[in-house]
Order: C-alpha cells, then sequence, then structure tokens
C-alpha cells in the first residue's frame, strides 16, 4: 500500500486507487497527484475494504478485474460504507459491459483501457463534484431537520409537527396522519417508522383506494389457497408480513365500510383472519393510517365508521398545506434543486431571486408534491444553470390561470337564461382539463394536486365525458 500526498493536497480529495498492476497504480498515483488529490493505492480487493473502513475516501478507482478478484467487490464494498465514495471503474478496451452492469450496482461511471488523460482528469472531477453536492444535501436535511433524513422545514407548523413525531416513534399506539393531498404524510410515517426501534424492520405503504373490496382484503390479511379463483396458494397478508415493522394505511378514508368493520377487530384482536380460512394469526406490526379526508365528517355523513375512526385517532398529526407555511418554500425549492443538480450532474444549477419570488407568492393547490414537480421540470427543461421565471408553468408566473375568476368586489352576471349547476360543472371541467395537462396525463398525480381521492377523480372525468383517448398518448393511470 502506498500513499501520496502533498501540501493542499487533500483539500481537493482522498483518492483510492485498486489495480494489481504496480505500473499503472504508479502512473495514476502520479496523474492524479499532480492534479492536487491525496492518493493512495493498493493491489487488491482486501487491502481496498480495509481502507474503506476506515472512511475518509472520496473516490475510488479500480480496475475492473483484479487478479483472483474483482473490481465490484470494492464496489459493494465502497457502497456499504456510510456517506459511501463514489466508484469509477476502468475496463479493458471493447468489453465495457461488466462495467455497465456495475453501475447499474451504484458505480459513477467506467473508463476503457487506454484512456486518455484529460478525460480521467474530466471524470474525476465530476464525480468529486456530485459526492461533494450529496454531502452538502444530506448536511442541508441535517440543518433543517436534524436527525430526520428528508425532512424540510424550518416554520413553527413544521417544527411542530417533527416534535410530535420524535415523541411518538418510540412507542406502538395507532397513529393517524391527516393532511392535503402532496403535504408528505408518507414521509411523516417513514420519519416515524425511522425515529423507533422498528427501523431495520419492514416499512410497507398501502394504498387502500387503489384496490377493489376482496384484493384489499386479501391483501391486508392475507388468503389460503383456494379462497377465490387464482388463490394458487396460501399468502400472508401485509399485517402479517411487516414482523415487528410498520404498516401504513394510506387513504384509509377511501376504505370500503365492510373492509372497514374487518379491520376494527383486526386492530381490536391484534390478530388477523386470512381470506378462506377459520384460523386467526396474530401479528405484531405498527399501524399508522393517513387519509386526505376529515374523517369526523365522514364519520356524520356515514361513510366512516366512527368506532374505527376513535380506534386509529389515538394520536393525530396533522400537517399543514405549504401555502400555510410559505416560509418553507424556498428552503424546500433549493433542497429539490439540490437533489436534481445531482440526479443530472449539474452542480451549478440554481434558482433567478424572481423566480424564488414568484414561487412563494403562489399558493400551490398540489403542495409540496406539486412544487418538487415543479422545480424537476425547471431543471430538467432548462438549458441555462440559472433557472429564470420562464422556467416555471404559466401558472405560477401569472401568465395564465386554468379557470377565468372574477375581480374582487364584482358581482356575476346573473339573469335570464343563466344555470348555476351549469357553470359549475363548467368550472369543475376546467380545473379537471388544466390538472391532466399539468400532470402530464398522469391521473394519480393530477388527482393529487387536486386534492381529491383517486377514486373521486376518476369518477368526475367519467362524469364529464373525459375519457383515455382526450389526450392521445397520456398514460391513463399513474
Amino acid at each position: 500500500m502506498t500513499a501520496t500526498q502533498g501540501g493542499e493536497a487533500g483539500a481537493r480529495g482522498h483518492i483510492l486507487v485498486v489495480d494489481d498492476e504496480l505500473s499503472m497504480r504508479e502512473y495514476l498515483e502520479l496523474l492524479l497527484q499532480r492534479e492536487g488529490y491525496a492518493v493512495t493505492s493498493v493491489a487488491g480487493v482486501k487491502a481496498a475494504c480495509d481502507l474503506l473502513a476506515l472512511d475518509g475516501v472520496d473516490l475510488v478507482i479500480s480496475d475492473l478485474k483484479l487478479g483472483t478478484g474483482s473490481g465490484l467487490d470494492v464496489l459493494r464494498a465502497a457502497r456499504a460504507r456510510p456517506g459511501s465514495p463514489e466508484v469509477v471503474l476502468i475496463t479493458a478496451y471493447g468489453t465495457p459491459a461488466a462495467a455497465v452492469g456495475a453501475m447499474r450496482e451504484g458505480a459513477y461511471d467506467y473508463i476503457c483501457k487506454p484512456f486518455d488523460n484529460e478525460e480521467l482528469r474530466l471524470l474525476v472531477q465530476k464525480a468529486l463534484e456530485k459526492r461533494t453536492l450529496r454531502q452538502e444535501n444530506t448536511g442541508l436535511r441535517a440543518r433543517l431537520f436534524p436527525g430526520l433524513d428528508g425532512a424540510v422545514g424550518q416554520s413553527a407548523r413544521m417544527q411542530a409537527v417533527w416534535s410530535l413525531v420524535e415523541k411518538v416513534a418510540s412507542g406502538r399506539s395507532t397513529v393517524l396522519v391527516t393532511g392535503e393531498s402532496g403535504t408528505g404524510k408518507e414521509l411523516v410515517a417513514r420519519a416515524i417508522h425511522m425515529r423507533g426501534s422498528r427501523a431495520a424492520r419492514p416499512f410497507l405503504p398501502f394504498n387502500c383506494a387503489a384496490l377493489n373490496e376482496g384484493t384489499l382484503e386479501s391483501e391486508l390479511f392475507g388468503h389460503v389457497k383456494g379462497a377465490f379463483t387464482g388463490a394458487t396458494h396460501d399468502r400472508s397478508g401485509l399485517l402479517v408480513a411487516a414482523g415487528d415493522g410498520t404498516v401504513m394505511l394510506d387513504e384509509v378514508g377511501e376504505m370500503p365500510l365492510a373492509t372497514q368493520v374487518k379491520l376494527l377487530r383486526v386492530l381490536q384482536e391484534r390478530k388477523v383472519k386470512p381470506v378462506g380460512s377459520a384460523a386467526e394469526i396474530p401479528f405484531q406490526a405498527r399501524v399508522i393510517a393517513a387519509t386526505n379526508r376529515r374523517l369526523e365528517a365522514e364519520v356524520k355523513a356515514g361513510r366512516f365508521r366512527e368506532d374505527l375512526f376513535y380506534r386509529l385517532n389515538v394520536i393525530t398529526v396533522e400537517l399543514p398545506p405549504l401555502r400555510e407555511r410559505s416560509g418553507d418554500i424556498s428552503l424546500l425549492a433549493g433542497y429539490f434543486l439540490s437533489r436534481m443538480a445531482e440526479e443530472l450532474g449539474r452542480p451549478g444549477l440554481r434558482f433567478a431571486p424572481e423566480t424564488l419570488a414568484l414561487l412563494e407568492r403562489y399558493p400551490f393547490p398540489g403542495n409540496v408534491r406539486q412544487l418538487q414537480n415543479m422545480v424537476e421540470r425547471a431543471a430538467t427543461l432548462s438549458d441555462s444553470d440559472l433557472l429564470g421565471p420562464s422556467t416555471l408553468p404559466p401558472a405560477v408566473r401569472g401568465d395564465a390561470e386554468p379557470v377565468a375568476r372574477a375581480s374582487e368586489g364584482a358581482e356575476p352576471g346573473l339573469g335570464a337564461g343563466f344555470n348555476l349547476e351549469r357553470h359549475l360543472d363548467d368550472s369543475e371541467r376546467r380545473y379537471l382539463l388544466a390538472a391532466m395537462k399539468q400532470a402530464g396525463g398522469v391521473k394519480t398525480r393530477a388527482a393529487e394536486l387536486l386534492g381529491l381521492s383517486f377514486r373521486s377523480f376518476r369518477y368526475r372525468l367519467a362524469k364529464h365525458g373525459l375519457t383515455d383517448d382526450l389526450e392521445p398518448g397520456a398514460p391513463s393511470d399513474a
């Protein structure tokens, strides 16, 4: 093992070179040292893994073939480390197929022998830029809310939410997470799971609105062979399969009444009865329910069982809509843009001040998810690293509105021939079309933008005759 470092060499990054040919190791050491990097070189997999275990490596450059070992072993060891270094693989000329497969396992890139020095310099620079961006990303998340990866928000409302998450994470009580579509209910459920003793166990999210009654019960409670057509073997439901983990029942307000009765008994008894079976099976999983509906109103309307509501509503975590915490918009936009910059390999991506100002004034009916989609769209379509107002949708810029609004204080024109129902239907239809356009034809995303369940959104499309062939080529589902 040799190490080469001079003066400020470590400031640019520490590179581990792995190659069983001494001449290649010495060549790469000299080349990279001249560029100002700290370089350590080793000949085999074991020495590389030993060094990676000590941390402090920013980039690994490894030959794919290492005598009796493989660069893939080095890659896997690097990926297993917290804050894993980027990995570039060197492969023989004309045989890049294995290296491409390694990229699917997480390698940053590969380079073929013989390679050009400038090509290698650029590849090293880009790989280290990506790592720096990833580290800054992690630091931003930790600074905005220590201990909850992916949670961004420093407003008083969100700090109260995350404080409650910390308190309930260690218990086993059922938690009900409420909030409009796109506010981050699954993120909160995952945070509760990850902050508690169940973090190493499975987290299984399940959408209660996505399946019919029979399939819903089979997925949750399991079934036995022969219970219905196609049941060719016994199958454990999610509540049992999760073990000591967590099951998230998303859109629980959409669950059919008959299934609600069975779920209530399951939660009370902590046992499930698989479809077609007379035997009951105990389960240990924690249950977290989520809904964008006001379940109290659903109970009054007879669409949700009161006893199940009280069983689920042991602890409630209510997420505020983004319009009520506009101070978090710039932070969230910066967080999403840093992720896109890393994904696209464009570390220079940034917002123009006027772009952030427009975002901060927009009400975001689709909440955080809508903001994330806007940032992704802007970063992907922009030719420049500076994202100006033109990268935002027209509605955000104020160039157009999906529905014409009457000016404040002005009364609508009423008179002979006016029909309120028709006007309401026209407005609803325009909103549906606008949401479908903004969501690129993806119905589940359009439903989220409007704050509707998928089932309700699909019903309204049918009501207005907006069939799948309305927008040729658009996807009809999620």
